[in-house]
């Protein structure tokens, strides 16, 4: 057993592994603290996450990719750590975060709509004021008066974050379209979606709280729908409107 302690959204955990690879995915997010809780991971626990990655597969028509035991055991920690984290407020959501001028902006769709793109759209544009927080699943601490994204380790294939926070200024639904155009929306036309990309937990009285906390987000930071062609002027289309 391979064990290490992380300061993960201003939280410290211990995981302890049966193989490396998660550790050296979390470089750089070492901390000496004592933990505020344990991840520990099991040969079921590597079993469980194979046979939901096989499941995921078939579901969307791909064939059934045979991943290492040592990814299968990154993909468990986060789902250990998004179950526990829960408590104190946080989710894990399936999104890009790109920050512009030290203030967030989230950006989700369906699988394959072009959530990286366009967020790498932001950087070519805006240089470096844009910073990438986080490309496929930040931490998000929703609270009465606003919502904190974190960068985390599980960033996206292409390892795009940062071990940052920034206040989140709004979450916008990602849609192609040939012209480029944004709207501001209310919550319940988005709603659905915006929960199927919250990670629910598998405790019922978890659930519930997850329930809270998405109407919590909804209510304090502002929605937008984008219909985008991907090209640069995307970027400029979508910053002027959700920068306030």
């Amino acid at each position: 057993m391979i064990s290490r302690t992380y300061r993960i959204a201003d939280t410290n955990i211990e995981v302890r592994s049966l193989f490396g690879e998660v550790h050296s995915l979390c470089k750089g997010y070492e901390t000496s603290a004592e933990p505020d809780f344990i991840v520990t991971v099991s040969a079921d626990d590597i079993s469980y996450e194979k046979m939901r990655s096989a499941s995921q597969d078939i579901k969307e028509g791909h064939k059934v990719i045979n991943y290492s035991d040592s990814y299968l055991e990154t993909l468990a920690v986060y789902r250990k750590i998004a179950e526990k984290i829960i408590e104190d407020d946080k989710i894990l959501f399936h999104g890009s975060v790109v920050a512009v001028d030290g203030e967030g902006y989230l950006f989700t769709a369906k699988s394959g709509t072009g959530k990286s793109t366009h967020t790498r759209l932001w950087r070519e544009y805006f240089g470096e004021r844009a910073v990438m927080v986080n490309d496929d699943k930040p931490l998000l601490m929703i609270s009465d008066t606003g919502v904190t994204a974190y960068g985390t380790p599980w960033n996206g294939k292409h390892r795009l974050g940062e071990n940052i926070a920034v206040p989140l200024k709004a979450l916008c639904v990602l849609t192609r379209d040939k012209e480029n155009h944004i709207e501001k929306v209310g919550s319940h036309s988005i709603y659905p979606l915006i929960l199927q990309q919250a990670y629910r937990p598998a405790n019922a009285q978890k659930t519930a709280k997850l329930l809270t906390l998405i109407e919590k987000l909804i209510n304090n930071v502002p929605l937008y729908v984008l219909g985008c062609n991907m090209d640069i002027s995307a970027a400029e289309t979508a910053y002027n409107a959700m920068k306030g």
